[in-house]
């Protein structure tokens, strides 16, 4: 069969119907062959006056009229005999008795209903034509003879195996998730040696990490490595409102990938399908379960040695059904972390391969400025670089495109606000006193910058940068940390004689943190080594409406007081540094407010001018 020939009876019924709508009786409503000329009802009158007419047929609000000779009307003075009029809405008595002392002929019928019964019909028969449409498709389609019933939700839907041209090589910052799924290459490469030695690839690896870390770039490298066909969907393209859709598109992008073996499927945002199931608040079997069914199914079905592997990644392992993780499933997993600072210089290598860098750019310096960074992070970061020397007219992306990108992401854009000299020197002072505290603790973060020049939400910045990656917190650098976060509403005590409001977010983060010391690390003689956090389970996923806090009231009183007191020791200390530096801190001050953006150098210039001593 033609591919036009499926169209046929739909346009045919298209066309029927479109014909019987515009369809009417023929024009016999004059005693003319000639087209009827429109008259306004006072020409017709005038012409009935006259004497002129010999025939009138009112056909509802419309009367055709028959002249006894030609003559010139209407407007263009078309010489004719067959005229129409339209009826006035309003009666006009003194028609018919016109009508009746010219001796017209008259004849009356109703108005015309030919294509009304039609046009009742027609959306109907537009509806049932385009059901059958959509059945052909799901009758024509499918893979192996199965009726496709995703084929009319969108082409795109359909994932058609490609091959990726990214190898190992493009992915930076995650050597060890590389090292874990290299030798997955060589199964895809030579399933058959592994089947010789009885051997069985992992059927899934679940891919774990924070947003950005690279795992949709990781299971295309895979790919690409191996050189095998890649289906890459979304799990939320699997939920439809239709009951079975996402169960069908499971099967058959599954069929698609044993039919083009050895390949991969990489299912993105698994969690969006693959929570825990029966603990949802609207209870049921829903769609989502269904489709997480049909997961399982398809995985517990292949063969021994079918060379088809499942990738997965997700954000969030913690919701997910335990029955996706037990072996013979998802039972690889690969943690993908944030990147070092040797990790982000590499990744940022990678995508400065194609940007002309000046020579004063230093990458490790550019790493070592944005921690907690990921990969996605890093190559935006390059990228507004780039755009904004293009902005500036450069011939080169310079060190203080990548900076001021930097700062951009980190804290935002510059803001043009009008501040009261008032206010700008209480801003000075507060941002001198975080300053201050973090300058002369022995274990705080080195500083890297300070501005009073307002940036997205933030009307000033302090900047400190960890000498080193960090993946433990100890309670001395903790310590130190509270009196940085308090020093500002420090300083504007000890400097202007009150606090203000400026110190809203600082205070949010200090209480932060001084409640995880205490209720989750055990940093409190008072309360020891306890577990007294709240629970943090999803209460969408029903563990938490099943579960009773583990600890007492009186527990909980005793540790709002331990953060209270941590907290009021942090701010004695912060006030205890503006005092004891109090020259300096005016110093630092005085440039500040002169200058807006002070760098590390500047600082210790303006701390050192008149004294050396460290607060501990």
């Amino acid at each position: 069969m033609k591919p036009y020939t499926k169209w046929l009876p739909f346009i045919l019924l298209l066309a029927l119907g479109f014909y019987f709508y515009f369809s009417s009786p023929g024009d016999n409503r004059t005693d003319s062959s000639q087209k009827p000329v429109t008259v306004s009802y006072s020409a017709f009158k005038k012409l009935l006056s006259g004497g002129e007419i010999q025939h009138i047929l009112f056909e509802g609000q419309r009367a055709y009229i028959t002249l006894k000779r030609p003559i010139p009307v209407g407007e263009q003075q078309i010489v004719s005999t067959a005229l129409v009029s339209f009826l006035p809405p309003l009666e006009d008595p003194d028609l018919l008795e016109t009508i009746r002392a010219q001796q017209v002929e008259i004849e009356s019928r109703p108005a015309p209903q030919s294509g009304s019964a039609w046009l009742s019909l027609l959306p109907w028969l537009l509806l049932l034509g385009f059901y059958w449409w959509i059945w052909r498709r799901q009758m024509g389609g499918g893979v192996g003879g199965r009726p496709d019933i995703t084929g009319f939700l969108g082409p795109g839907n359909k994932k058609t195996g490609e091959l990726p041209d990214i190898r190992f090589d493009d992915v930076a910052g995650q050597d060890n998730a590389k090292n874990e799924i290299s030798e997955l290459v060589d199964f895809l490469r030579d399933p058959e040696r592994y089947a010789r030695l009885g051997a069985e690839a992992p059927r899934g690896v679940l891919m774990m990490g924070p947003p950005g870390t690279g795992k949709t770039l990781l299971a295309k490298a895979l790919a690409g490595e191996a050189g095998v066909p890649f289906f890459n969907i979304s799990a939320s393209e699997f939920i439809e409102l239709y009951v079975g859709v996402g169960a069908a598109r499971v099967r058959n992008m599954f069929a698609d990938a044993k039919q083009k073996a050895p390949s991969i499927i990489f299912i993105d945002e698994i969690d969006s399908v693959g929570r825990v199931r029966g603990t949802g608040l609207g209870g049921g079997h829903d769609e989502r379960e269904q489709t997480l069914n049909q997961i399982l199914a398809e995985m517990d079905g292949f063969s021994g040695h079918e060379a088809v592997i499942v990738l997965a990644a997700t954000n969030r392992p913690d919701v997910l059904d335990p029955a996706l993780l037990r072996p013979g499933r998802f039972d690889r997993h690969v943690t993908l972390e944030l990147p070092d600072k040797d990790a982000r210089e590499a990744i940022l290598r990678v995508h400065t391969r194609k940007v002309p860098l000046a020579k004063s750019v230093d990458l490790s310096v550019v790493a070592a400025g944005t921690p907690g960074f990921s990969g996605a992070d890093l190559k935006n970061l390059v990228n507004e670089a780039a755009m904004m020397a293009v902005r500036e007219g450069t011939a080169d992306v310079e060190m203080k495109h990548l900076e001021e990108m930097r700062d951009k992401v980190l804290i935002g854009s510059v803001r043009t606000l009008a501040i009261q000299p008032e206010e700008r020197h209480r801003l000075a002072v507060h941002e001198s006193g975080h300053t201050a505290a973090a300058y002369f603790l022995p274990n705080a973060d080195p500083l890297y910058k300070v501005s009073i020049i307002p940036r997205g939400q933030a009307l000033g910045v302090t900047q400190s940068l960890p000498v080193q990656e960090r993946h433990t917190l100890p309670e001395d650098y903790l310590r130190d940390r509270l009196p940085v976060m308090l020093g500002g509403r420090a300083a504007e005590v000890v400097f202007l004689g009150s606090c203000s409001s400026g110190a809203d977010d600082d205070i949010k983060q200090a209480t932060q943190l001084a409640r995880a010391m205490i209720s989750r690390w055990g940093m409190s003689k008072e309360i020891g080594p306890m577990d007294v956090r709240d629970s943090e389970s999803h209460p969408f996923l029903g563990r938490e409406m099943a579960q009773s806090k583990h600890y007492s009231e009186s527990t909980a009183s005793r540790v709002d007081q331990e953060v209270s007191k941590l907290l009021k020791a942090a701010e004695a200390r912060a006030i205890q540094i503006m005092q004891d530096h109090k020259s300096q801190i005016e110093a630092l001050i005085m440039e500040l407010e002169q200058k807006e953006t002070l760098d590390h150098d500047q600082i210790e210039h303006c701390l050192q001018s008149t004294s050396n001593q460290q607060t501990g």
